[in-house]
């Protein structure tokens, strides 16, 4: 029997930065803090329950270490009301803040830094594993993502989805781009994160995967490769959850706005029962090949907002605002049932507005000069 609503829950990754806006490495530290009282994983805990990067859509949100020692991450509750992950996301970054504060720093939700530094490793024997797997590609991994839940009936509705929604990740991207500077360089992209997550063997968009069978079959095939250290690394811009019955979706930027990530989650619920609705209907996937999906997501990565995007209907490049409201409209109806018209409308507007997470970092490096001072106007952001 289809649940009227479906649930939703949100991961957040964010850099953990010094109060000159400097990344420092003390998400460990900070999780100690958090563990004594009682809000987050150590990193000895994360190790040995062998988590693999899939902490969002828990039953109850917590603070748990990501593959740096500069992040920290956590995820909400399952939420079915946006008003519920809008409170959740602004109760766990202020933990967050309040553990870094603890260990003598802040948390930024920044997509990348700004600033040169050394990403180092978070302990841990699968993190060490990664970053012998996968040299340079891991080292430089200093990238924080949104990723946003949503339930599904099955593995076959899922997977339904996954092939449908495709063609649509890419504006999610464009919507939620801010990473623009890396390690102390201006990027030339609005979400450089996109960039560096896509030298993962692993990551990036998928052909038609068919049905839950044609899935799985392909994940067993990537890890028979052995290539990557587990089904945690499969890193496919939306997947099936490996421990929830979820469609992840996993192209987003973390959000410099908690709003924006509510947005963000309003519009993957609305893309993901529009989705559900078309296959239950017999309306076959759209035949676009990966290469154009691939072109598509790196034009939403180098612009975000600020120039043409693909357009999922037609192949063609057109006005960013013209492919957004496209989406919009896609999603409507979905968004209607769920309650949430107005409030992803607004959101989605509020964007277009006054731009993204990247539009705001250059507009404060321009005035300022300096990429210490975009950190600590993202630091401010994070907590507005």
């Amino acid at each position: 029997m289809l649940v009227a609503v479906r649930t939703v829950g949100v991961e957040e990754e964010l850099l953990v930065v010094d109060p000159a806006g400097r990344p420092v490495p003390l998400g460990p530290a900070a999780l100690e803090v958090a563990a004594g009282r009682g809000e987050g994983e150590t990193v000895s805990e994360h190790d040995r329950a062998e988590e693999q990067d899939d902490a969002a859509a828990d039953p109850v949100g917590r603070l748990v270490p990501e593959l740096k020692a500069q992040q920290l991450e956590f995820g909400t509750r399952v939420c079915t009301a946006l008003d519920d992950v809008a409170g959740d996301l602004r109760h766990w970054r202020d933990r967050a803040d309040a553990a870094a504060r603890g260990a003598g720093a802040r948390v930024a939700a920044l997509a990348s830094s700004p600033v040169r530094v050394e990403p180092l490793d978070t302990p841990g024997r699968r993190y060490a594993r990664m970053a012998d797997t996968f040299g340079l590609t891991a080292a430089d991994q200093l990238t924080c993502g949104c990723h946003v839940h949503v339930s599904v009936e099955d593995d076959e509705e899922g997977v339904a989805v996954l092939d449908r929604v495709r063609v649509w990740l890419p504006v999610l991207t464009a919507l939620t781009a801010n990473s623009p500077f890396w390690l102390g360089e201006d990027s030339g992209h609005a979400s450089y994160r996109a960039q560096a997550w896509g030298r993962w063997p692993s990551s990036g968009p998928n052909e038609l995967f068919g049905d839950a069978a044609g899935y799985h079959r392909l994940v067993a095939d990537l890890l028979a490769t052995e290539t990557i250290v587990d089904a945690g690394m499969v890193y496919f811009d939306a997947r099936l959850s490996e421990r929830w019955p979820t469609v992840e979706v996993r192209v987003a930027d973390v959000a410099l706005h908690a709003e924006d990530a509510v947005t963000l989650a309003g519009l993957v619920r609305g893309l993901v029962e529009t989705a559900a609705g078309e296959w239950r209907a017999g309306l076959p996937a759209p035949a676009v090949r990966s290469e154009v999906v691939r072109m598509a997501a790196w034009r939403a990565s180098r612009s975000g907002l600020g120039g043409d995007l693909v357009h999922p209907a037609t192949g063609r490049p057109a006005p960013a605002v013209e492919v957004v409201t496209a989406l919009l409209g896609h999603v409507r109806p979905a968004l209607a049932t769920a309650g949430d018209e107005r409030r992803v409308a607004d959101g989605v507007a509020a964007v277009l507005d006054r731009g993204t997470g990247a539009d705001l970092q250059r507009r404060v490096f321009a005035q300022t000069g300096d990429l210490t001072a975009v950190v600590r106007a993202a630091v401010e952001a994070t907590h507005s």
